[in-house]
């Protein structure tokens, strides 16, 4: 026992002095990426295993500054998964690092990370016997399940403790029924609000409906009208005198003596072809 311990000393000692860089950074220097350096750097020291209780002491406090530092990085989503590598599995997490992570998640509005970890936590008979059993059942039924609306599951998580009294257990149940109403009162405001704003889409949708729709007919009753108009007209002189300006422009000279009667008779056409498309009867 003696060896064994001599043989986790110098460990011990690179991992503490990188504890302590870790904190001056994080505090003092207020580099937070150097900072998780040094954390990784003295948990990689300690190795994967439990090891003495000193060195899992050094192991949790370079977990809690890495966690501080990453979450003034805004990088709080890693946090988990970077304690996970550390520790591998949520049963073995010390009661300090996740009681911070329940803190920092709740404080993110993102409990539902927290909630196979803390179940899978409380769950093992290990940590029943800790004496911070207690106090983590507390806070991961107000930040995690009552939030989440998980009132059964907390119901049954207090009812199933052993570590508290009839008249603890009582007023936890009150809690979870204080906050089951509220939840209840806060879900009815919301569809209440919902059921609003839908009535206000669906009103200003059938308005919007109603004007297109009159806006259609009336476009229909005007291309109607022009349709009809356009049936009326004489299309046959009209394509006539297309086809003699056409002569009269590109195939005769109208500088030309033997033009001017042509040219004459001509004019004489459009004005009948134009009296006959303009006359009232064809005007709108």
């Amino acid at each position: 026992m003696r060896s064994e311990q001599l043989a986790w000393t110098p460990v011990s000692a690179q991992a503490t002095s990188l504890l302590e860089e870790a904190a001056d950074l994080l505090v003092l220097h207020r580099d937070f990426a150097a900072a998780v350096e040094r954390c990784e750097a003295g948990c990689d020291s300690l190795g994967p295993g439990p090891g003495p209780e000193s060195s899992a002491e050094v192991k949790c406090s370079l977990c809690v500054v890495g966690i501080q530092a990453l979450a003034e990085m805004n990088r709080w989503r890693e946090v988990l998964s970077w304690v996970l590598q550390y520790y591998h599995v949520p049963e073995h997490l010390p009661s300090k690092v996740l009681e911070l992570c329940i803190l920092l998640y709740s404080k993110v509005r993102e409990p539902q990370v927290m909630l196979e970890v803390g179940s899978s936590w409380l769950r093992d008979q290990t940590n029943k016997s800790l004496p911070e059993y207690g106090s983590l059942l507390e806070l991961y039924l107000l930040h995690v399940l009552l939030p989440l609306g998980r009132f059964e599951g907390a119901e049954e998580l207090v009812r199933g403790c052993d570590v508290f009294d009839s008249d603890q257990q009582l007023a936890f149940l009150g809690t979870i029924c204080e906050s089951r109403c509220q939840w209840t009162r806060r879900e009815e405001v919301r569809l209440a609000a919902e059921e609003q704003q839908d009535a206000a889409t669906e009103t200003v949708l059938g308005a919007l409906s109603q004007k297109l729709l009159t806006m259609l007919t009336l476009l229909r009753r005007a291309l109607r009208s022009m349709s009809s108009h356009f049936y009326l007209l004489p299309y046959k002189k009209v394509l006539l005198a297309t086809f003699l300006l056409y002569l009269v422009v590109v195939r005769l000279d109208p500088a030309s003596p033997t033009s001017l009667p042509f040219i004459y008779k001509l004019v004489q056409l459009f004005r009948q072809a134009w009296a006959a498309v303009f006359s009232p009867i064809h005007r709108p």
